[in-house]
């Protein structure tokens, strides 16, 4: 897929207005694979109630999208010693920092750290605040991190909706140094939120499994999958 391409569908004009060749995009179901049957998994309702096989189907998106990123990153040629001579093999450039929203990002997580298993990892808790009116605000109340300098920061987090969330916790992660290069993975996002990331963080990368039109009033992902932490995790209890 060249830079710039989104959504598997016709995208409203409007839409491919907004999201220009600033952005990189990559979206997993541009193309026909396997990875479609796993999406449609994701969303189907009647197969949302396995709770392992959905938290499954989370790692294996991740584990698609972290190989498909590996394609874009600096590599250097080192040599590997064998018992028999010296192979010369590519391998990446710069370490990598799994970043992953809290808590329905930690399959997706998991499904990177079977690909990039030398990888440190961060983690941010951040969560809607709903109030009475139907209005939210993102709290983040824990964050763990290591030296961001010179490496490339993969934050994940299963559903881009707004991009509210991987905004506040981008920045915050952005305190522990400067990052050589940024990506965003995602199980399903939003024309808005790729619109919101764009404006945000102009030089990042963001690779996902779909692209879907709308948002509710409630700014859930229409037609998306519903509540991506409680289908993976179960309901929470929250003020």
């Amino acid at each position: 897929m060249k830079p710039g391409q989104v959504g598997g569908r016709p995208i409203k004009k409007s839409s491919k207005k907004r999201l220009n060749n600033k952005i990189m995009v990559f979206n997993l179901s541009q193309q026909n694979s396997v990875a479609n049957q796993i999406i449609a998994e994701l969303r189907a309702g009647e197969r949302q109630d396995d709770r392992m096989r959905f938290r499954r189907n989370l790692e294996r998106i991740g584990t698609i999208l972290a190989y498909e990123l590996s394609k874009s990153l600096d590599y250097t040629t080192q040599e590997v010693e064998t018992p028999l001579g010296i192979a010369k093999t590519a391998l990446p450039a710069s370490p990598i920092v799994l970043a992953t929203i809290l808590r329905a990002g930690l399959p997706l997580h998991q499904g990177l750290l079977g690909v990039f298993d030398q990888a440190e990892s961060a983690f941010v808790s951040a969560y809607r605040k709903h109030h009475k009116d139907g209005s939210f605000e993102i709290n983040m109340e824990y964050l763990s991190c290591p030296n961001l300098d010179g490496k490339v920061l993969i934050v994940a987090d299963s559903m881009l909706a707004t991009g509210a969330s991987i905004r506040i916790a981008t920045d915050a992660l952005k305190r522990f140094g400067v990052p050589k290069q940024i990506h965003f993975v995602t199980a399903i996002a939003s024309v808005e939120g790729l619109d919101f990331t764009r404006r945000n963080f102009p030089t990042a990368k963001i690779w996902t499994g779909a692209i879907d039109e709308e948002l509710t009033a409630k700014s859930y992902i229409v037609p998306g999958l519903g509540d991506a932490g409680d289908l993976a995790f179960g309901p929470k209890m929250q003020d």
